[in-house]
């Protein structure tokens, strides 16, 4: 239970009784709710404020039902479907129109850095408090400032919009202010603690009703009529302010747990990290699952892949090209050469960190058919081909839903090798904040036919047979890759980008292909750990 749940819980033991003891010597709600009626019908009577056509009186009769009685018309209907809980003797439900004196919108004119009095708008109220010192001015006719001012005890309500619901306890206007549109001003009686019908406003069952009373649109807004028609439990004034006084004394808990779970939760999201981090290292250095000599050595996995390309090269379905590479060995010495075909380099200051001697370092390009960025595609609203973008690859995993679709008439132009493949890795090659982020490329996640990538992705294609893409994707999304893709990088500061020549170049080290398997397994094992 975080702290916003804990406090839900004790909002919802206050608004149904269970959070301080009743004192049977209280007047009764009921009696209070009378003196209401009676000050809204004098009000009426002085032309003060309206008259509610919707106005009602709840009871419960004797056979334990609830009704509600509606005064216009003296139509009688049972409502007990409404009602969520039961309450203690000496609490009433009541509507909160039947409470209001008023329910009154706001006042729409442009925001002024000068003008005739200030207008509290939704965006300069932050954790109950107006922001006075950002709050705008506006233009508005003298006489009907009166309409939309605000006084001491006012609820201010977010009627539409991301905070839809919200509200504010006015407890203070430092100067004359109005409130802008988009807010709606409640005001009650006296009799009523401002304190608790706050309360109310931020409970769970607040919430319930003005989410089945919102209008699903894709600016969700909430009118006057919804707020009028909620029910709210209402108990004796002196258990109002009981149950304000309670709350106000447990505040400093609420405040403390919240910070006891955020700084917990902080912690085993860092733990989480950090354990992940750690064994994709521990993965990649050979230290994750113990070698086994029955299953060979690297340097055997990568002749099979030297005669294999030789045999694709042989068919046409590898350029000639595929058939240079490079031999990476240690000497006696303990430092690392590179041999290509003409000439041999010492390379031990790119090596990171020591591997098994089962293992071998390899440029990527060796063990890949495929390495070669996407290409800016023309776009249709025909949804039939998607090409892979930057927003489509997430630590998470492949989102086909954020793709764009390519002009089919254009897919002509395309090559087959353009065309992505089960277990392509695809890594994102510029950009701030998505540079090096990768994702694998599964059939099952896309329901189309068939899928491209664009200019700002490199498709790397292992040698599937020999090199599993999960153990790449495991290597090039570790620390040890990660880390260095700023310094690996080209361009401006604006707009970093990975070289395909870069790409290919990249030193991986590669374990045995069972072993490599063996490795993907470990790691799914303790990633469900780390779940729960």
């Amino acid at each position: 239970m975080n702290g916003k749940q804990l406090k839900n819980s004790i909002l919802q033991w206050a608004i149904q009784g269970k959070l301080v003891p009743q004192d049977p010597n209280d007047e009764p709600a009921s009696v209070l709710l009378e003196r209401i009626r009676a000050e809204k019908a004098r009000l009426v009577k002085e032309k003060k404020i309206k008259k509610d056509k919707n106005e009602s009186i709840i009871y419960r009769s004797e056979d334990n039902s609830y009704y509600e009685k509606f005064l216009a018309t003296g139509e009688v209907k049972c409502i007990d479907e409404e009602i969520p809980f039961e309450i203690p003797q000496g609490w009433e439900w009541e509507r909160w129109g039947n409470i209001a004196l008023s329910i009154q919108y706001g006042y729409n004119a442009p925001a002024l850095e000068r003008g005739d009095i200030k207008m509290v708008r939704i965006s300069d109220i932050h954790d109950n408090v107006v922001q006075w010192e950002n709050v705008p001015f506006c233009n508005i006719e003298a006489c009907d400032i009166d309409t939309y001012l605000l006084k001491e005890n006012d609820i201010l309500f977010a009627r539409t919009g991301g905070t839809v619901g919200k509200s504010f306890l006015v407890q203070s206007v430092p100067e004359p202010a109005i409130y802008a549109g988009y807010l709606i001003r409640t005001r009650y009686s006296q009799e009523l603690c401002p304190q608790y019908l706050k309360v109310f406003m931020e409970s769970q069952l607040y919430w319930e009703q003005l989410k089945s009373g919102t209008i699903a649109t894709a600016q969700p807004n909430c009118n006057g009529k919804t707020l009028g028609r909620m029910l709210l439990p209402i108990p004796p004034k002196a258990e109002q302010s009981r149950l304000v006084q309670k709350l106000t004394s447990l505040t400093p808990m609420f405040q403390r747990y919240a910070k006891a779970q955020q700084d917990l939760d902080n912690l085993n999201e860092s733990i989480d990290d950090k354990l992940k981090k750690s064994i994709l290292q521990e993965a990649i250095q050979g230290k994750l699952v113990p070698q086994i000599a029955e299953e060979g050595t690297a340097g055997e996995l990568l002749e099979q892949i030297k005669q294999e390309k030789l045999h694709l090269v042989k068919k046409g379905k590898l350029k000639k090209s595929a058939l240079v590479d490079s031999v990476i060995y240690k000497s006696d010495d303990n430092k690392y050469f590179e041999k290509n075909e003409n000439t041999e380099m010492d390379i031990t200051d790119e090596i990171p960190f020591e591997i098994p001697d089962s293992w071998s370092w390899v440029r990527l390009n060796d063990i890949c058919s495929y390495i070669q960025r996407g290409k800016s595609p023309k776009y249709s609203l025909i949804k039939k081909y998607p090409v892979v973008a930057q927003k489509c690859n997430q630590w998470s995993g492949f989102s086909i839903d954020k793709a764009q679709f390519i002009d089919p008439d254009t897919l002509s132009s395309y090559s087959e090798e353009r065309i992505l493949q089960n277990g392509d890795l695809m890594w994102n090659s510029t950009g701030l904040g998505t540079l090096g982020r990768m994702a694998i490329y599964w059939q099952t996640l896309n329901p189309y036919e068939l899928a491209v990538a664009d200019s700002h992705v490199t498709i790397i294609r292992a040698m599937k047979k020999f090199v599993l893409p999960q153990y790449l994707y495991y290597y090039f999304t570790s620390n040890t890759v990660q880390s260095v893709i700023e310094e690996k990088s080209d361009g401006s500061t604006k707009q970093k980008e990975l070289a395909t020549a870069t790409v290919k170049n990249f030193l991986v080290p590669i374990p045995p292909q069972m072993e490599q398997s063996r490795i993907i397994s470990k790691i799914k094992q303790l990633a469900s750990i780390m779940r729960g």
